[in-house]
């Protein structure tokens, strides 16, 4: 039986085509099969709007499987995390979300008019879903400080700090890998 995993890219001038698309590659080597990541594009991706990427990315999750993987990269994650927490229902059948160098909207992350921070971010996602962090800690893009905001956010969350890892992990998902793996 096939799994699938829902990869949401980042934003940015020609992050699906030229960055992102690096990172679900690694990420469906590294899976292997029965795997099979869905790798959408995402509207308006060099300046990604809440609103539109969250009524895609609720339909693509509604047409998942039971067991299915979600996986945000920087504000995909971002924009991710706060959908699910506006919408729980869509991880009834949710295996694990995966969020990767995501920054953190809310007290000590960064300002949105787009994105509206969720105080109790952690209490709004069911118990049951297993919730991972990952940052490298020479992230320029978004700073590592971001994972800690999460992992306060999101108490049970378990969070990876990765060395020497740049805002695209190095082009390297082996460890989200490995954690899905060990998941099941």
């Amino acid at each position: 039986m096939t799994r699938r995993v829902l990869f949401v890219q980042g934003g940015g001038a020609g992050a699906h085509d030229q960055w992102d698309d690096k990172l679900a590659a690694s990420l469906e080597r590294a899976l292997g099969r029965p795997f099979d990541v869905r790798y959408p594009r995402m509207p308006d991706e060099d300046d990604p709007r809440f609103g539109a990427w969250s009524a895609i990315l609720q339909r693509e999750i509604a047409a998942l499987d039971a067991d299915a993987v979600l996986v945000g990269h920087s504000v995909g994650g971002t924009i991710l995390i706060h959908m699910l927490a506006e919408h729980p229902e869509l991880l009834d059948r949710i295996a694990g979300v995966y969020l990767i160098a995501a920054p953190f909207v809310g007290d000590g992350g960064w300002p949105s008019d787009d994105i509206e921070a969720k105080p109790n971010l952690g209490a709004r996602l069911p118990r049951d879903v297993a919730v991972f962090l990952y940052h490298g800690d020479a992230d320029e893009t978004v700073p590592v400080a971001h994972l800690d905001l999460y992992a306060r956010a999101i108490t049970r969350a378990r969070a990876r700090v990765l060395p020497g890892r740049d805002h695209q992990l190095n082009n390297d998902l082996s460890e989200v890998a490995r954690d899905i793996l060990t998941q099941d």
